[in-house]
């Protein structure tokens, strides 16, 4: 299947793309909502504002998906009326059904992030986790972020790909498929169902469409700039973790995922824990920015 050419192709494909994944989504990515969930959007959120995080009364959510980073935040006290916005419809249903679980109150809206329906001067925060890269028009978006912010509002944006990040990480990746079938037989899982035999091919067939940007900081943080934000930031993460989580996703995209033991799960998740903190306190703020898999941009309405 070609790639989307146009920026309404793109939006298309996202919508579909995300409206099919949704109900799978949060078991796919092992979204936690307890304690390790809120210390990990905690975490981010000390990287980029200190401790304490300050408290955002009225926040708006980009992307939100299913959640998982709006959700641990108010969960953690860091925000609290919540409006969470998304292209798929998909998405948000899931997101409600999270929120509704957690006892936590949400408006939602399904929305082009470029054109968002919403007053002037009308929330605190604007953030949003994995979301930039899979937007057309960015310089529309922040435009539209600066509009709906209170002035000296912040925005807050994680998990965003950097372009050498990735290219460095597809050495493990690469590394992990070459070494699949002696992986599998090492744990005794089961080979994946070939392409098409699977219910979720549907749209996993188009997960390779929707990622449309990847980023240096400099250029994650003109966007902003040109907005005319103030205090802009742009910071890197996760390295060491990087590496091993998509070393473990590779080899686990290779086989069936009922078949995978629940003690290399286990292994798999507490390690890229582990490997996490040593990228924080070891490598963080020591190595470029650009050299991180994912980059975090916060900036001021002036």
């Amino acid at each position: 299947m070609a790639a989307p050419d146009t920026a309404e192709e793109i939006r298309d494909v996202n919508t579909r793309y995300h409206d099919g994944a949704a109900d799978s989504y949060d078991a796919k990515w092992g979204i936690d909502y307890g304690e390790i969930g809120q210390s990990q959007v905690l975490m981010k959120a000390e990287k980029v504002f200190g401790k304490p995080v300050p408290h955002f009364p009225k926040a708006l959510e980009i992307g939100a998906g299913t959640g998982y980073f709006s959700l641990n935040l108010a969960l953690a006290g860091i925000i609290g009326e919540l409006t969470a916005t998304d292209i798929s419809p998909g998405m948000l249903k899931a997101l409600k059904a999270n929120a509704k679980t957690l006892g936590i109150p949400v408006k939602t809206k399904a929305v082009d992030a470029e054109i968002l329906p919403f007053p002037d001067n009308s929330f605190d925060l604007v953030l949003g986790h994995a979301i930039l890269h899979h937007i057309p028009d960015l310089d529309q978006a922040f435009r539209e972020f600066n509009r709906v912010l209170k002035p000296g509002g912040k925005i807050f944006f994680a998990g965003e790909p950097s372009k050498i990040g990735d290219q460095i990480a597809q050495y493990p990746k690469r590394a992990a498929i070459k070494a699949a079938p002696v992986w599998r037989a090492a744990v005794r899982a089961r080979k994946a169902l070939p392409w098409g035999d699977s219910p979720d091919d549907q749209y996993h067939g188009l997960e390779h469409m929707v990622d449309v940007h990847a980023f240096v900081p400099k250029s994650l943080g003109a966007h902003a700039r040109q907005a005319d934000f103030a205090e802009v930031k742009v910071q890197g993460e996760e390295l060491l973790a990087n590496w091993f989580g998509w070393t473990n996703r590779a080899l686990e995209s290779t086989a069936d995922p009922y078949s995978i033991p629940w003690a290399w799960r286990q292994y798999a998740y507490r390690g890229y824990l582990a490997f996490q903190q040593v990228d924080r306190h070891v490598l963080e703020g020591r190595l470029p920015t650009s050299i991180f898999y994912n980059l975090m941009v916060t900036a001021t309405k002036k």
